[in-house]
């Protein structure tokens, strides 16, 4: 890589992909090489290994300047949607048609039936191993000490750029069966914004990775669509990704997405949990429903209900339904909504409650020594998740480990900071008080 002149461009090569942009002589509060280790180290790690030699590629081309790149990375991205411009959106009701540290989560997803021969089905019954995945992470930590929380921190200069990578599991698996494929990038981007919101970053970029065995444009455009959506609510730019065409590799019709974001906060503004003390408050937001975990049992559950993904969900809400709108429904995106609650102080810790749930992503925000005690029936727990536990059979502590309940996201704070955030809540960005920190560590359900 070389610059020649004021105006030269610097061209480096991402996989397969590669990445314009201009750079003229002139000072910029980050230099070239953090752009440039950014969106490299972005790329590499949302493609997934395999390629095919024959994937088409898709291009970024930015004929700007560092400074006004830095600009459009800082800024919030314009929208024509005036609902995604309004902080955290209602969940959208989907039609179904016709026919310094690191991190590192354990997110597994696959696709194997089965059920405890005893009674009620698990998560491990339907395939997924989260002690497993626990394990590994733990073994990785050995190579690569400091990872384990939601976000990775890189120190740059005053700020750490935080980063956040992940995919939507086998929830691709009812997209594919409803045919819903545009709101599936909305739960691509959610996974990892909402995840690097959590040390207070506000997200910059996001890049994704699209694979299938034969690329059909107007699928994948509805998917991409999505991706914007999702980086719209999010104030970020869709910054580039990758099309990888593999034949035999996928299912006919199916593909595979994975997402990675990367965002930036002040080093003394940094949202880590140490501050947090015996007799704070959990408060919790809630979610649109299943979001983007736990769906290897959730389609066991399906299976074993006798429904179609087009029959009414049984609820006594009176609320019309269908099984697909309520467990396709889009992960929200809380970042705007977070950011707007930190900036006005108080905030000691987040947890994303994704694959977990409250058992196990609460205690990762924890000093040692520290606990919860969640209050149930202090929030609404959507009709989706009652009709899974019944039709399942499914144990009350498996339910809290596998789902995240009607709770996507919770915040520790003090006891002034909560009974202001109750106060200031109202309409959609409704909030609720779910419990409270105490000695002892775990989560203990009262």
């Amino acid at each position: 890589m070389s610059t020649e002149g004021p105006s030269s461009l610097l061209s480096f090569q991402t996989r397969r992909r590669r990445i314009r942009f201009s750079a003229p002589d002139t000072s910029n509060p980050f230099p070239n090489s953090a752009i440039i280790f950014a969106v490299t180290a972005a790329a590499a790690a949302a493609a997934p290994p395999r390629l095919s030699s024959s994937a088409p590629v898709r291009r970024v081309r930015l004929p700007m300047s560092t400074d006004q790149l830095l600009h459009l990375l800082r800024s919030p991205a314009a929208s024509s949607n005036p609902a995604a411009r309004q902080g955290l959106r209602s969940p959208q009701r989907l039609r179904l048609p016709q026919a310094a540290s690191g991190m590192r989560r354990a997110s597994v997803a696959c696709s194997s039936s089965g059920s405890r021969g005893d009674g009620g089905m698990t998560y491990k019954g339907a395939g997924v191993d989260i002690d497993a995945g626990t394990e590994l992470v733990r073994r990785i930590a050995k190579m690569a000490p400091g990872i384990g929380g939601f976000g990775g921190l890189f120190p740059w200069g005053d700020d750490y750029l935080v980063a956040g990578t992940d995919g939507v599991g086998t929830k691709l698996k009812l997209a594919f069966e409803t045919g819903i494929h545009d709101t599936i990038g909305i739960d691509l981007v959610a996974m990892s914004v909402n995840d690097i919101v959590t040390s207070g970053a506000k997200p910059l970029f996001f890049l994704d990775y699209f694979a299938t065995s034969k690329l059909d444009v107007d699928l994948a455009e509805k998917v991409i669509r999505g991706i914007v959506d999702g980086c719209q609510q999010s104030d970020c730019v869709l910054l580039g990704g990758e099309t990888a065409e593999m034949p035999g590799f996928y299912a006919e019709g199916e593909y595979d997405l994975s997402g990675f974001a990367v965002g930036a906060v002040k080093k003394d503004k940094v949202i880590d949990g140490k501050n947090i003390v015996e007799g704070d408050v959990l408060i919790g937001l809630p979610s649109s429903g299943v979001h983007s975990n736990g769906f290897s049992l959730a389609r066991r559950v399906l299976e074993k209900s006798g429904l179609n993904l087009s029959d009414q969900l049984p609820r006594n809400d009176g609320i019309a339904t269908t099984v697909g709108e309520a467990l396709m429904a889009p992960t929200v995106i809380y970042v705007k909504q977070v950011l707007e609650i930190i900036g006005k102080g108080g905030v000691k810790g987040l947890a994303h409650i994704t694959g977990g749930g409250f058992t196990d992503n609460i205690p990762r925000v924890f000093p040692s020594g520290l606990g919860a005690k969640i209050f149930t029936g202090s929030w609404e727990v959507p009709p989706v998740f009652q009709w899974l536990q019944q039709v399942g059979n499914i144990e009350d502590a498996e339910m809290r480990r596998t789902f995240n309940m009607g709770i996507g996201m919770v915040l520790v704070v003090s006891k002034e900071t909560a009974d202001r955030i109750l106060k200031d809540s109202q309409g959609s960005n409704c909030v609720y008080r779910i419990g409270e920190v105490i000695q002892g560590e775990g989560v203990h359900y009262t």
